[in-house]
């Protein structure tokens, strides 16, 4: 089935990849941005006559609304994503985060899909084996968590949304982050050869940006099945410490060297193992292993580097 789509920050880290694969797939495709990091990552599907690109802010009625009203299918991908980030501008964070998603609901009508990334930060430590299901207790503790937990209690309010709580996500895109964990720790492996770690034996779970991709193009397929839920999305053989994702650099750049510190503090204190059996039982499997994601990296940061103010 072809669906008519809005994706709000389609032009973003995931956006980037999901837009194009879903033109692909054949269905219609509106991104809303507001470009705010001046990329062009949308460039390569302009040509596509399924795709529709507005430069316009989320939290604004007037132009939201009327967009929401001709999609079947709604992706809020917007969001001031990550801790750092929200703390920097918390006013803004709070808007976008919350109050537009909010104001989004409130023009849903029941028959439209609502498919929401959310996240697995919240789950803190988890219980006393750092075991997470999605019945496990949220404890978020940085405002992009306690946000992100509020807006998902909203979600689950309409009967064809569902919420996928995404582990960390690596992987080159056409909108790149170099701060995410993967991202980081193999950029940093690439071009400085070392990395001081802190809270070096925390586990989490790790997720590469195509089968988020997949994961939302594997909902709209099964979303009978799959509506009104929450789903963890991460590889289940990658709950693994920031130790021991170094050590998976490793093997590939020998020359990277490690060491632990106490030198800063996760600020959700995510340390856990997370279960992703729900979303398998439904037939999805992610194809992108962690070894992939970090040979992949390495290659695409052959073609970038943070040098905005150096000569070499």
């Amino acid at each position: 089935m072809k669906f008519n789509i809005l994706i709000t920050g389609g032009a973003g880290y995931i956006g980037s990849t999901l837009v194009p694969d879903l033109l692909t797939a054949g269905h219609e495709v509106t991104v809303i941005d507001n470009f705010m990091f001046k990329q062009a990552s949308l460039n390569h599907v302009c040509h596509h006559p399924n795709f529709k690109v507005i430069k316009g802010d989320i939290r604004i009625k007037n132009t939201i609304a009327p967009l929401i009203a001709k999609a079947d299918v709604v992706i809020p991908l917007a969001a001031l994503v990550g801790a750092p980030l929200c703390n920097l501008d918390p006013v803004g964070a709070t808007t976008i985060n919350h109050d537009a998603i909010s104001l989004m609901l409130r023009h849903l009508s029941k028959e439209q899909i609502l498919l929401m990334p959310t996240t697995n930060s919240a789950y803190g430590t988890g219980d006393d084996k750092n075991l997470c299901t999605e019945e496990s207790p949220l404890r978020p503790i940085s405002q992009y968590a306690i946000e992100k937990v509020a807006v998902e209690k909203e979600l689950m309010q309409h009967e064809n949304a569902i919420s996928f709580r995404l582990a960390t996500v690596f992987g080159m895109s056409p909108r790149m982050r170099t701060d995410l964990l993967v991202n980081d720790f193999t950029y940093r492996a690439v071009y400085d050869r070392f990395v001081v770690l802190f809270e070096s034996q925390f586990k989490r779970n790790y997720i590469h940006v195509r089968d988020v991709s997949r994961v939302f193009q594997h909902a709209l397929n099964n979303y009978q099945a799959m509506k009104g839920q929450i789903f963890n999305v991460g590889l289940s053989d990658a709950n693994v410490s920031k130790k021991e994702l170094c050590e998976r650099i490793q093997k590939q750049i020998p020359e990277f060297v490690f060491i632990d510190a106490p030198v800063g503090k996760d600020p959700d204190q995510r340390n856990y193992i997370v279960s992703n059996e729900k979303i398998e039982a439904t037939g999805f499997k992610p194809i992108v292993r962690l070894d992939a994601g970090i040979a992949e990296l390495i290659k695409g940061y052959t073609m970038i580097r943070n040098n905005l103010y150096g000569n070499v």
